[in-house]
């Protein structure tokens, strides 16, 4: 690196940043910050190249900070890692003046029969799907509501490759995201009945797998399945990603965690509270335990006493509830949706949360997935129960897909979502708070 006389230190003080900005994560950012930010403590930063005989150490610290990012970078992501095995909450911000934007894709079952010509396809198509949603609506976060693999169905001893594929339009755009598991996420394999008949069993392809899952030969293809806790491990190594595992106590259950959104001016001020949980099914039961329920009224009395901040919850498989208020032919008012096409498929059991939800004032809604082919909204004694919907190609049913968005202003506080399809078109506005 060379300095030019006459260049001034504010000058360079600002091309480092942009460097780091282009190349590094949050964390390396506020590290690198602080250190230039003391070197200039004592009015440094107002004086010329040329005139400041401490500028010659410069050099010095932009490379020393180039090589060390790299494990400052891996020290970030091992913090990253403490958080959500934790299950503390982390926070996303709004934008100044703006509505707070979020995509809810629902059911994309990546990897489903992927030994036939249809099966890649369908995730290609997803992918399509996901796309245009993002390109319309451009949210500020993501929500995967269970359902982002079939594990049933995948074959490679890693399902993170297809998670990872599912995440990609997200991950791309540097569109943070949170995701919660369903049913089918860590489902052991299913031998297809017809393997076992002539022709028998079909040449079998497997993706090449990454290091961390270093199979060789014949081994890159297993029947083994991916649990809950390898595939949180992949997700949250991504920067972008807000998911965590939740606490150990709650085992197996997986991703139950609260992301906090806060307001633009002032990060300590929440707006609403999103609570993420994991309704089961596919290595255990589907169910929100009793446990599970204790986690929610100790955590929401921890982070919103009184009930203040609006809480907005996020699941995959339906409560017991949503069979209550499931619409019988059509869907009428009070309820809002647009397809209605199968009954409610719902937990196994229903162990409590579900009181607690009715009985917090600062409840507003709950989404769920599961059910491809319902998209309604019908409230439920003071709050809301709705569905998403089906995102992906791949999973049941031949109905279009799209995606639920959810809208949060502040100052008033207000929740509306709607219904983007596919091929543009929006439907089924409603206002839930």
């Amino acid at each position: 690196m060379t300095i030019d006389k006459g260049v001034s230190v504010n000058s360079l003080f600002s091309k480092f940043l942009s460097y780091l900005h282009t190349y590094h994560n949050n964390a390396v950012i506020i590290i690198s910050k602080s250190l230039l930010l003391s070197l200039f403590r004592f009015n440094f930063h107002t004086m010329e190249t040329s005139r400041n005989p401490w500028i010659m150490f410069l050099p010095i610290l932009f490379i020393s900070l180039f090589y060390t990012t790299g494990s400052l970078s891996q020290t970030s992501s091992a913090i990253r890692l403490k958080l959500a095995r934790a299950g503390l909450k982390r926070e996303v911000r709004m934008r100044a003046g703006k509505a707070f934007k979020i995509a809810v894709f629902a059911d994309l079952h990546f990897g489903e029969d992927a030994w036939t010509n249809w099966g890649p396809l369908q995730d290609v198509n997803s992918i399509k799907v996901m796309n245009t949603v993002l390109d319309y609506e451009t949210p500020d976060f993501v929500i995967y509501l269970g359902d982002v693999i079939t594990a049933n169905n995948i074959m490679i001893g890693n399902s993170s490759l297809y998670w990872d594929e599912a995440t990609s339009p997200a991950r791309n755009r540097g569109i943070p995201w949170a995701s919660v598991f369903g049913n089918h996420d860590d489902a052991p394999f299913q031998w297809p009945l017809e393997w076992f008949s002539a022709p028998g069993i079909p040449p079998i392809h497997c993706p090449q797998t990454t290091t961390s899952y270093s199979y060789s030969g014949e081994e890159e293809c297993s029947f083994r399945g991916t649990g809950r806790l390898e595939l949180m491990k992949n997700e949250i190594k991504h920067n972008a990603s807000f998911s965590s595992y939740g606490p150990r106590n709650l085992w197996p259950s997986v991703s139950n965690y609260v992301v906090q959104v806060s307001s633009s001016d002032d990060p300590q001020s929440p707006v609403a509270f999103l609570y993420f949980l994991d309704s089961g099914g596919g290595s255990y039961p589907e169910v929100i335990s009793s446990g599970q329920a204790a986690w929610f009224l100790q955590k929401s009395e921890e982070i919103n006493a009184n009930s203040r901040v609006p809480e907005i919850i996020f699941w995959h498989i339906p409560s017991k509830a949503y069979k209550v208020v499931a619409p019988k032919f059509g869907i009428h008012k009070p309820c809002v949706g647009s397809i209605n096409k199968e009954k409610v498929a719902a937990q196994e059991a229903e162990t409590g949360i579900m009181d607690l939800l009715v009985k917090r004032t600062s409840v507003k809604a709950i989404f769920v997935g599961h059910n491809h082919g319902l998209d309604w909204c019908c409230p439920y004694k003071k709050l809301w129960l709705c569905y998403a919907r089906h995102t992906g190609y791949g999973g049941y049913g031949d109905w279009p897909r799209g995606a639920r968005i959810l809208e949060i202003t502040h100052k008033p506080f207000s929740l509306r979502s709607w219904i983007r399809m596919e091929n543009g078109n929006v439907h089924s506005e409603i206002v839930l708070s």
